[in-house]
């Protein structure tokens, strides 16, 4: 159901991530998706963002964006953009660099640390939040905000 959040999931290492990144990545909606993910560092968001990429096709390195601040995937039939706002200090950032562009155009975005380009960015189509629980168990909630987002998540 669009706006409402699902109860907490938890993942109970790599394997279960990897797991749920391989259903969303078999979702028809998410090629056009804005996917925002929340959660302090270590929590497990690039190792997702890894694990969706690769089960959409890509074959070379997945790097964190962190300092690059964005890092654009060429898939089959259509392109993902991996964005990390760690780094911003200023959410006019966001627009300065040129992404409003970006985020008008085709293809999926997936956006670390959100908040850091708030007020700026899209509504997205579904929220993830990461809580580390311990070294290996993560504490999971999806919310979507849209109904691409609810189709993400069906």
């Amino acid at each position: 159901m669009v706006g409402s959040a699902s109860s907490p999931l938890t993942w109970a290492g790599e394997d279960d991530t990897r797991a749920f990144a391989e259903q969303l990545a078999a979702q028809p909606a998410l090629a056009d998706a804005f996917i925002a993910l929340h959660g302090n560092l270590g929590a497990g968001k690039t190792t997702l963002v890894r694990h969706l990429l690769r089960a959409l096709g890509v074959q070379g390195r997945v790097k964190s964006p962190t300092y690059a601040v964005a890092e654009p995937y060429e898939l089959p039939g259509q392109t993902a953009w991996h964005f990390d706002f760690y780094r911003f200090d200023d959410p006019r950032e966001w627009e300065d660099a040129g992404f409003r562009d970006i985020f008008a155009g085709p293809g999926l975005k997936i956006a670390e640390w959100p908040e850091n380009a708030a007020g700026l960015l899209p509504l997205p189509d579904l929220d993830i939040h990461i809580a580390l629980l311990d070294a290996d168990r993560r504490a999971v909630t999806l919310q979507a905000n849209t109904a691409r987002g609810a189709e993400l998540l069906a």
